[in-house]
């Protein structure tokens, strides 16, 4: 008993230590079991007397008063759409959206509505559209009646008629008319205000669009309620979405029902009573602050917190305080920025002392990235350097050329931003002015912006008056500041491309793989585009056309086209030239088609796909942007796989080639711009059409015209490797440029290396 004893205790004295493990786990597996009788109970249980099943409450659907979600929960139930198409009806093409904006109905944020007069238009109206205009998205100007002349960049909507409840009548049927489906929020006010525009963008950004607002300073009526108000349109006041269009029903009731001598209040007493919405200061936690401007007040001495806080100010008399107000303002909002940005570098110094690699962490200057660093020889970014006089890296590849327009204005503002800098950082003690710019180097990285290095040889001046001269040294950046998207006018994929095909002699052996590739990828898929084709006859050729035709396989080819697609036509023009000049031959082409037609101009060693002919239609805008494309070469087989596999890998099919820059053949326009273009040209080079040898379509639009040249490399278009044959009486610039595209064409660097060592490998054995 005594050693049963002894042994007991022994086992104890080992799971003492595991005795609370298994205390906790036995709790635990028992009061989830009793946990799990609990629920089980209750979903199998109803806690009803007995007697007949309850019937759900009336209007209540079957699912609701089993539990389910009842029709107020379906948008949060995904549902599966069976997609069916009618066998008997035809197939037709689906045109998705090109952006997911559109498809979506997204709405633009704010419409900005500036009420004006024939008095004030050339003044107090053209004051508010050089200072805060071009900071809202849309701003349009409503008048009663107009002048002769309207200012130059402004947008006017005249109503014939002069009397204010008229005009605000007008413009509320207008906005709702023209852009009540395009924004969320509107913005009324008078030429006679001041806005903050980007404090009232600010605001519009914080309120939810789901509610009725009417949101301004609110006044009482003159002898009305107490509780209503209406927001004075001195200050403007800012509508929704939603309240514009559950009031447009009734404006031509209060049209005829209300009377009031004021516009404002008009518009006040038709949304009280129609809509019972009242006008309101404050809003969802924001805050509508006005300032009212005294007589003979001067904007650079306020200094009170309602007028730096102020979204609008009223009344402006005249375009002078306009301006001035303007200048206040835009001085108080960069005291601001300025501030925040001390305060976040500050902020940003003081966590990297907390971070692992401490204050040697902090970047300069503080809150820019850091510099790029290359992870090899050829991701260094190169230094341009520079004088006060002259650059040494031109964009036409000459060692040296003059410091002139934006360059050197560039220059001079950083030489006296580094001037400046050196004052604030040493006054009053020291005093620095500049001697002269000793070197000067300058880099763009895109990780941070420009930076640049200068060597300056100043003079610097005690208090006492002692000077001396020397020379330091000081980096400066110019960070990027926040990427701004620029409007542009609204294209669609829909547009019909209209393909000219140049040929000459040496192109036709590559005719029939492009008419193809033409017929596989455009006339299979049924995309809207045409081809026409250009046959340039050498005059020996001409004279004997009769006899020989020499493009007679061409036209062959193309008729089989026609026959084997019924729908299609395919014209060709024929051309008698020894200089095959682009210009002239667009000319032609040109007389023969409509001003709006969207021209490609292709080379016959494209191959046309459908995903560059969108790209064509979206970056070619009309009297906007012109599209010349960068074409992919592909290297000389011969010297890239010197007898091995051709690589078949369908991500690698940008791997063995080039983007030629050199080439300018492929572009996309309208026939209008090059039309408008071509008659300025004419104009300058009068009779001399030996010039037009010497010019390319690119040329005609670099200098002729005032559209945006658009030049990106271009994936879709894929060329494979041929010698091209340069004509040389083509200009020497042009004969120059085919050469050169012949010759990067051949091979990389490397594969040519490789060539050049197994051939002198092969010669020495």
């Amino acid at each position: 008993a005594v050693a049963a004893a002894m042994r007991l205790g022994a086992v104890l004295s080992a799971l003492r230590p595991a005795l609370p493990l298994l205390l906790g786990l036995s709790l635990g597996c028992s009061l989830s079991l009793l946990r799990a009788s609990w629920s089980h109970g209750a979903a199998e249980e109803r806690c009803l007397a007995p007697g007949p099943p309850v019937p759900p409450a009336r209007g209540a659907p079957p699912e609701a008063a089993e539990g389910r979600p009842g029709p107020g929960h379906e948008d949060f139930r995904p549902r599966i759409v069976p997609y069916y198409r009618d066998p008997n009806k035809p197939y037709k093409k689906v045109l998705r959206t090109r952006y997911i904006q559109t498809e979506l109905g997204f709405h633009e944020r704010l419409f900005v509505a500036v009420l004006t007069s024939k008095a004030t238009l050339n003044t107090l109206a053209v004051a508010v559209n050089k200072t805060v205009a071009h900071h809202f998205p849309r701003l349009l100007y409503f008048t009663g009646l107009r002048s002769a002349k309207v200012p130059h960049g402004m947008v006017l909507v005249a109503h014939g008629d002069e009397r204010p409840i008229w005009l605000m009548y007008e413009t509320m049927n207008y906005i709702h008319q023209h852009f009540g489906s395009d924004y969320d929020w509107f913005y009324i006010m008078q030429d006679d205000t001041y806005a903050q525009a980007e404090q009232v963008k600010a605001l519009v950004t914080h309120l939810s669009i789901n509610q009725d607002v009417y949101l301004g300073r609110a006044e009482e009526f003159i002898g009305g309620d107490e509780q209503a108000r209406y927001c004075h349109g001195g200050f403007g006041y800012l509508l929704s979405r939603s309240l514009l269009l559950k009031l447009h029903p009734h404006l031509d009731s209060c049209r005829n029902e209300i009377l009031s001598v004021r516009p404002d209040e008009w518009l006040g007493r038709c949304i009280i009573d129609f809509l019972g919405i009242t006008c309101v200061s404050q809003l969802q936690g924001q805050h509508y602050h006005t300032y009212e401007l005294a007589k003979n007040t001067e904007p650079e001495k306020e200094e009170e917190e309602d007028f730096q806080a102020a979204l609008a100010v009223h009344p402006v008399s005249d375009m002078t305080l306009m301006y001035r107000l303007h200048k206040q303002f835009s001085r108080i909002q960069l005291d601001r920025v300025y501030q925040e940005i001390q305060d976040l570098q500050m902020q940003i110094r003081n966590l990297t002392a907390l971070t692992p690699a401490g204050e040697a962490g902090v970047t300069w200057p503080v809150g820019i990235n850091a510099p790029f660093l290359p992870k090899s020889r050829f991701e260094v970014i190169s230094w341009d350097y520079f004088t006060e006089q002259h650059l040494f890296s031109c964009p036409d590849g000459s060692p040296k050329c003059e410091l002139s327009g934006a360059s050197k204005a560039d220059v001079s503002e950083i030489i006296e931003s580094a001037v400046e800098q050196l004052n604030r950082l040493y006054q009053p003690l020291l005093r620095f002015s500049k001697r002269q710019l000793l070197n000067g180097y300058r880099r763009f990285d895109p990780t941070r912006g420009m930076e640049y290095t200068l060597d300056l040889l100043l003079e610097a001046a005690t208090q006492k008056g002692h000077s001396h001269v020397l020379a330091k040294r000081v980096s400066l950046v110019r960070p990027l500041s926040k990427v701004e998207i620029i409007p542009m006018p609204y294209v669609t994929e829909a547009t019909r491309v209209q393909l000219v095909l140049p040929l000459t002699v040496q192109d036709l052996d590559f005719v029939a793989n492009f008419l193809d590739m033409f017929a596989m990828n455009t006339l299979d898929t049924h995309d809207n585009a045409l081809l026409t084709l250009l046959f340039i006859y050498h005059p020996y050729d001409a004279q004997r056309v009769s006899q020989v035709d020499v493009f007679a396989g061409v036209k062959a080819m193309v008729g089989e086209l026609e026959k084997r697609y019924a729908e299609v036509k395919i014209p060709w023009i024929s051309v008698k030239t020894e200089v095959p000049s682009q210009v002239k031959l667009m000319d032609i082409v040109s007389k023969k088609h409509p001003v709006d037609t969207l021209f490609f101009l292709a080379s016959v060693w494209t191959e046309i796909n459908m995903e560059f002919l969108n790209r064509c239609r979206m970056n070619t805008i009309s009297n906007w942007q012109v599209f010349f494309p960068v074409h992919f070469q592909e290297f000389n087989p011969a010297l890239v796989y010197r007898g091995e596999q051709t690589a078949s890998s369908n991500t690698d099919f940008l791997r063995d080639g080039h983007f030629d820059r050199h080439s300018f053949a492929e572009a996309c326009f309208y026939n209008s711009d090059y039309m408008t273009a071509r008659t300025k040209l004419a104009a300058d080079i009068l009779d001399r059409d030996e010039v037009l040898e010497s010019m390319e379509v690119f040329d005609v639009f670099l200098h002729y015209s005032g559209l945006h040249l658009f030049r990106a490399v271009e994936p879709g278009l894929v060329q494979k490797y041929t010698l091209r044959s340069c004509n040389p009486r083509l200009s020497e610039e042009l004969y120059h440029r085919c050469v050169l595209s012949n010759l990067e064409g051949l091979a990389s660097r490397s594969h040519l290396a490789m060539a050049l060592f197994e051939q002198e490998q092969a010669n020495s054995t």
